[in-house]
């Protein structure tokens, strides 16, 4: 199974609250590599032993966004509301998967122009309503706090790119499992911890525990940043197929971040630099304050459309952060220095 693959197989698995099909298969792939545990519901820790008692931990956070249940009204129609950020812009007209006692495919409402009197804006994720054409049936088959996952198939675009769901970080999570295949393969100079976090999307929480679990000695988190696109500044993103981004800021490392860098040069492997002058938004945040502290760095794959269901990258990009990371590891991290 290649980088596509899998990324293709993640993204059409859900991975959300008590729903756990993505981190099942996720850890059914790690398992064939190396020593693997669940923790929790949908976090996933793998370990390949190395020559040393040094730890790196690689993290990307397998839940996505989504929306819950807070109502049903007689004709079948549910109230939601986000569970993470969702793009509320996008929602209109679009299909969805409600998982009750059955999965349900039901649709986001849409006012057809022909009877919109304004222009209509959305703002308010409560007043668009969710189409089950189940009439009352959907009380007995749908309860209040079940989730809504967006209902798409990722697809093949133009060239190396494709679109799909769940690729903030289903991309990273992608990464970490063909990383644990390759290096399952060498010598490793370190201990390599792969963690596959929880609720990312709602506030960073599982890294919290996953790292605390894995007192790693130093970390690497694999997420999305902004892909450029249509109004987005050069400066607030990075380029499509143009390789892995590498972090730079306050709070992380900066020799993580340099000799990710040093290693791109000497290796040839494409990579671009993200630069951000506070915290990054990502589990690197929370990695950097667990127990004592961890020196952490951030390597990025630019996404466009996030938080959407069409949310699109350049497999080339991902191949770039796997053959950075292995890299990387195989010269021992910062601990070789």
């Amino acid at each position: 199974m290649d980088i596509k693959q899998k990324l293709f197989a993640l993204s059409e698995r859900d991975a959300v609250g008590n729903i756990d099909e993505a981190s099942l298969f996720a850890h059914d792939v790690l398992n064939d590599v190396c020593k693997t545990e669940r923790q929790n519901n949908l976090t996933v820790i793998g370990f390949l032993k190395g020559e040393s008692d040094y730890t790196v931990m690689l993290d990307a956070h397998i839940d996505q966004i989504a929306m819950v249940v807070t109502d049903i009204d007689d004709n079948g129609f549910l109230t939601v509301s986000n569970a993470g950020g969702i793009d509320i812009r996008a929602l209109p007209s679009r299909r969805v998967t409600v998982h009750g006692k059955e999965k349900i495919t039901a649709v986001f409402c849409s006012v057809p122009p022909h009877l919109a009197k304004d222009e209509v804006e959305y703002s308010d994720i409560a007043k668009l309503k969710v189409d089950t054409l189940l009439g009352k049936k959907a009380k007995e088959i749908i309860a209040v706090g079940d989730f809504v996952t967006f209902n798409v198939k990722a697809r093949e675009l133009v060239g190396s790119r494709v679109a799909g769901r769940s690729f903030d970080d289903r991309a990273g999570v992608a990464c970490v499992l063909e990383i644990a295949e390759r290096l399952s393969e060498r010598r490793l100079p370190v201990n390599v911890a792969f963690t596959l976090s929880d609720a990312e999307e709602l506030g960073l929480r599982g890294a919290v525990t996953a790292s605390f679990k894995v007192n790693p000695d130093e970390a690497i988190a694999l997420d999305v940043s902004f892909g450029d696109g249509i109004d987005i500044k050069k400066e607030e993103c990075g380029e499509l197929g143009k390789g892995a981004m590498i972090g730079f800021a306050p709070v992380l490392d900066s020799e993580i971040s340099k000799k990710l860098e040093a290693i791109a040069k000497q290796k040839g492997i494409a990579y671009q630099t993200e630069v951000m002058s506070a915290k990054t938004g990502t589990n690197a945040d929370v990695i950097s304050v667990s127990k004592q502290g961890v020196r952490t760095g951030l390597v990025s794959i630019p996404l466009r459309n996030m938080h959407s269901a069409v949310e699109t990258v350049d497999i080339k990009d991902l191949e770039s952060v796997c053959d950075l990371i292995c890299e990387y590891i195989l010269a021992g991290g910062v601990h070789s220095d």
